[in-house]
């Protein structure tokens, strides 16, 4: 079992840990943001893979080989972008962030048996630390906590790695590829327009270009669960780049008795992460009614309540946490 005080790949963060200036490192070789911005679409295949440095990066090789895997086009890849969706889940993104530009050109490619793999792996890395998150003032939150130096306000993952730097790597790739990614919005499967929406809520929409796509494709949209994700898919972009209408729009959504049950819900738990008003009434008894343990088990196939769930389903652990945060959290024993 490699030593991590001799992996070369941890040279950076044992550095960082010896004192070294963050910033001595920025834009040179060990930088995510850097190293993802040279990779070119029109470039990459699995040739490409082997001129990046993976090694500069914690885990880089688990993540080549992840990538290598799901261009094999075989069925040895199915597992490959769960590895790096659980590399997210420790707490260690930078490689898994070198992996998005590949994983795009996958989930893009209509002719790629493993599209939906690679789909599915693309948001992790864009995003900080988030799975267990359900609180009104986390979820959805592209920012947590006050300013650290020159870490942003990510501050490290568990490797030391600067963990803005990876989430801000994956985010730029996956905002260049927009125009890519949106038509998925179409899909003839609702589980890639789930997944579209999930990834396209990382990318920067100062314009509210992403937003009004979403818009569009909710009046089209016919898949109730895929309706919920675009209203989850616009609140996570309106947190970063709020805007009062969009807000109204969702606070709309949930008093709406004409909706889909899984519409009114998700509308719900975006307006409160994106106000600190009060639950009013009317919330309560919407969400009282609404969030059965069926009904909240049947949503977790929505990416951001898997992701907020821990031994629940997330709906009723977002709804526990945001409406009644005095409530102790349940035991949870995985040896019982």
């Amino acid at each position: 079992m490699c030593d991590w005080r001799t992996d070369p790949a941890f040279a950076m963060c044992r550095a960082l840990l010896d004192g070294a200036d963050l910033a001595s490192f920025a834009g040179g070789p060990f930088d995510i943001r850097a190293v993802t911005a040279t990779i070119r679409p029109e470039t990459i295949g699995a040739a490409t893979l082997d001129d990046l440095p993976w090694g500069n990066f914690p885990h880089g090789k688990k993540a080549r080989e992840a990538v290598r895997l799901l261009h094999t086009r075989d069925g040895s890849a199915s597992d490959a972008a769960g590895m790096l969706i659980g590399l997210c889940a420790d707490d260690s993104r930078a490689a898994a962030a070198l992996a998005v530009p590949f994983l795009i050109r996958i989930a893009t490619d209509p002719h790629h048996p493993h599209r939906g793999d690679a789909l599915r792996g693309l948001a992790a890395p864009a995003r900080a630390r988030h799975f267990g998150v359900a609180c009104r003032d986390e979820l959805f939150l592209h920012r947590s906590g006050p300013r650290r130096d020159d870490y942003d306000d990510y501050g490290v993952e568990v490797t030391g790695y600067p963990a803005g730097w990876s989430v801000a790597a994956a985010r730029a790739a996956i905002t260049a590829a927009t125009p890519a990614l949106l038509p998925l919005l179409h899909s003839s499967d609702p589980a890639v327009r789930i997944d579209a929406s999930y990834t396209l809520a990382t990318a920067a929409d100062p314009g509210r270009t992403l937003r009004s796509a979403f818009a569009i494709r909710y009046t089209e949209e016919r898949d109730p669960m895929a309706q919920a994700a675009l209203v989850l898919a616009t609140a996570e972009i309106t947190r970063a780049h709020p805007h009062r209408q969009d807000t109204e729009w969702i606070h709309e959504l949930w008093q709406d008795r004409t909706q889909p049950p899984e519409v009114r819900l998700a509308a719900a738990i975006g307006w409160l992460a994106l106000t600190d008003e009060p639950a009013p009434d009317a919330l309560h008894a919407t969400v009282n009614a609404l969030a059965t343990e069926e009904r909240a088990r049947a949503m977790d196939v929505l990416p951001w309540l898997a992701a907020a769930g821990c031994g629940e389903p997330g709906l009723l652990r977002c709804v526990r946490r945001m409406l009644h945060p005095e409530e102790p959290e349940p035991y949870d024993d995985p040896w019982a």
